[in-house]
């Protein structure tokens, strides 16, 4: 999957810039989910604590959204707790 993505990631496996190009988009998505663990309640606090890690551009609040619409994450309707799809292959 990294490969896949390789020209949106820095050095360092950070990425540098969202895909415009959905299925990319998705693959971008499947590559942050896997720095989430399994079975691992997070707070708002610290996924974007974990987003902030693994992207350069400061947009903590898209890349959420876009981990949950997609399933990667799933959120308490509250957005108090998130955790990973661990039903959702990370392809």
């Amino acid at each position: 999957m990294k490969n896949q993505i390789e020209n949106f990631l820095d050095d360092s496996g950070r990425l540098k810039q969202l895909p415009a190009k959905y299925s990319k988009k998705l693959l971008a998505y499947g590559y942050l989910a896997t720095k989430f663990e399994n079975d691992v309640q997070y707070t708002e606090q610290e996924v974007n604590a974990i987003i902030g890690t693994w992207h350069t551009f400061s947009d903590h609040s898209s890349l959420r959204r876009g981990l949950i619409d997609s399933g990667y994450l799933i959120r308490t309707q509250d957005g108090n707790q998130y955790w990973k799809n661990n039903d959702k292959e990370q392809t």
